[in-house]
C-alpha cells in the first residue's frame, strides 16, 4: 500500500488560499468592474469556501486592498528581474522607460483603476487606499531611480522621474477605451529624449 502523502503545514495551506483569492480578485476587477465584483464571486472563481474566504479577508475592501498590493509587489518584482537582462549603455533608458509603460497598460493597473474610482465616493475603501497607494507610489519611484542609475541629488532629476511616472499613467488611462499605441510611442519617445538630457547630464 502507497504511503500516505503528508499534509502541508497549516500555514503553507493559509498561504496559498490567499494567493489563490488574491489572483481571482484581480480577474474578477478586470472582467467585471468594481461593481461586479463580489466576495462570493471571488470564493468561487479561487476554489475556495466562503468561510474560509471571510476567515482571511472579512470585507470586500481587506480583499481588493490585500490584492492590489499584492500584485504591486509581485509586478515590481517581476519588473527587477526583467531589468537584470536589460543591456548597459545609451539604450538602456529607452528599455526602461517601455518595460515601465508596459506596467501601466497591464491587468493590475485596469484592477487599480477600478479600485481607485471606487474610492471616490466611497470612504471606507478611500481611507485603505490612499495609504497603501502612496507607499506603492514610494516603491515605485525608488525603483524608477535604481533602474534609471539616476542621481536625485542633481536638479531637477527628482521631479523628472515623477514626471515619468505620471506620464505613464495617463497614458496608460488614455489606452483603455481605444488603442492609442501610436500615440503613446510618439509621446514616449519624445520624453525619452527629454530624460536622457536630464538624467545623464
Amino acid at each position: 500500500m502507497a504511503a500516505a502523502v503528508p499534509r502541508a503545514p497549516q500555514q503553507e495551506r493559509s498561504r496559498a488560499t490567499r494567493a489563490r483569492l488574491l489572483e481571482a480578485t484581480v480577474e474578477c476587477l478586470v472582467e467585471r468592474g468594481w461593481s461586479g465584483t463580489t466576495t462570493t464571486l471571488v470564493a468561487t472563481r479561487a476554489g475556495v469556501s466562503r468561510g474560509a474566504q471571510l476567515h482571511h479577508y472579512p470585507t470586500k475592501a481587506a480583499l481588493v486592498m490585500a490584492a492590489v498590493e499584492h500584485l504591486a509587489d509581485r509586478r515590481a518584482a517581476e519588473i527587477r528581474a526583467e531589468a537584470r537582462a536589460l543591456p548597459t549603455g545609451p539604450n538602456r533608458l529607452d528599455r526602461v522607460v517601455d518595460m515601465l509603460a508596459a506596467a501601466f497598460t497591464g491587468p493590475l493597473f485596469v484592477a487599480a483603476l477600478e479600485v481607485w474610482v471606487a474610492a471616490r465616493t466611497d470612504a471606507e475603501l478611500r481611507a485603505a487606499l490612499v495609504p497603501l497607494e502612496a507607499r506603492v507610489g514610494r516603491e515605485m519611484h525608488r525603483l524608477t531611480v535604481e533602474l534609471l542609475g539616476a542621481d536625485e541629488r542633481r536638479p531637477g532629476v527628482r521631479e523628472a522621474v515623477q514626471a515619468t511616472l505620471d506620464l505613464l499613467r495617463g497614458l496608460g488611462v488614455a489606452n483603455l477605451l481605444t488603442d492609442d499605441s501610436a500615440r503613446r510611442a510618439a509621446l514616449l519617445a519624445a520624453w525619452k529624449q527629454q530624460l536622457k538630457g536630464i538624467v545623464n547630464r
